[in-house]
């Protein structure tokens, strides 16, 4: 998939790190939450690019590796479902809380971000369109065709951050690291901490085994989802009745990670389509239900 990004690229070139007394993204971070580090799902966004810019998306996810856990809350949509597709047949995806015990494998896939897209200084996202309403200057902007593939996904995602909340949800789609802080210092204030995974072998499916040491962060956080857009864009969500978990787990290779799951305590606004209640043959509102995070996910905590 190609993107014309010309136009970005353009930008970029007028705003060196430091312009007109204005701070670059990382020292934005800096200003605004001094004692948190920036994760390195974060950090790798803010890397230049190099080679082939207008590449729009590095690789296509495998079937199963990840999953729009965004849309399929929401109650007006539907999914369709491979009655063939189990949590043994691909990598685990939803389970049940009893399943979070040390030494009880899963089968796992953590996958690279597979949309190489980084973050736009917000001097230069705010003057692109990111709307439906002006979707079709959005278009004009990049140099795309209504009906290609890039547009279609640009869409999806746009219509994703202007989707109503669902009962209990607080939604927010930051198009760049400072609106990203903004939100979330507006809603925690600047004493936070950032969860993301710690893997050491992305990218393969294997066997995991939980480790002893599962820590359960709080029942009070903001989970951002990085999108498949021309640009980063993360849409972040707070869920009443959630709990967020650091998970120790050991490949059947001997290698480790340290990952997030998302434990939704309170399942009964979510669309009875979604895929989760259909791959564990429970209905809304019947059983709390987890998942793990992809590697392009973090989570904010306060402290």
């Amino acid at each position: 998939m190609e993107l014309h990004l010309l136009p970005i690229f353009a930008l970029l070139l007028c705003f060196p790190k430091e312009s007109n007394g204005s701070l670059s993204p990382e020292m934005y971070w800096k200003s605004k939450l001094a004692n948190t580090p920036l994760p390195k799902t974060l950090q790798e966004l803010l890397k230049p690019v190099t080679g082939n810019i207008s590449k729009f998306s590095e690789t296509k996810p495998l079937a199963g590796s990840v999953i729009d856990y965004n849309l399929r809350y929401l109650p007006s949509k539907t999914t369709a479902f491979d009655s063939n597709i189990s949590n043994t047949t691909i990598a685990t995806i939803y389970f049940f809380p009893g399943d979070l015990l040390p030494g009880n494998k899963m089968y796992l896939s953590f996958r690279k971000m597979y949309n190489i897209s980084t973050f736009l200084p917000r001097k230069i996202a705010e003057t692109i369109p990111f709307s439906i309403k002006d979707y079709s200057k959005t278009l004009e902007y990049f140099s795309l065709q209504p009906t290609s593939e890039e547009a279609r996904i640009m869409k999806h995602t746009i219509e994703l951050c202007e989707a109503p909340e669902m009962q209990g949800e607080i939604k927010y789609c930051a198009t760049s690291l400072e609106s990203l802080v903004d939100f979330t210092v507006a809603k925690f204030g600047n004493k936070v901490s950032v969860l993301d995974n710690e893997v050491e072998k992305e990218n393969m499916k294997q066997n995991y085994t939980i480790s002893r040491g599962i820590k359960m962060m709080g029942d009070h956080q903001i989970v951002c989802h990085k999108q498949i857009y021309a640009y980063a864009v993360f849409h972040c969500h707070a869920i009443t009745a959630t709990k967020v978990y650091m998970v120790p787990l050991v490949g059947e290779d001997g290698s480790e990670a340290k990952v997030v799951v998302i434990c939704h305590t309170d399942t009964s606004a979510w669309n009875p389509n979604h895929f989760a209640f259909q791959l564990l043959k429970v209905k809304p509102g019947e059983s709390p239900i987890c998942h793990f995070l992809n590697n392009d996910a973090i989570v904010w905590i306060p402290n």
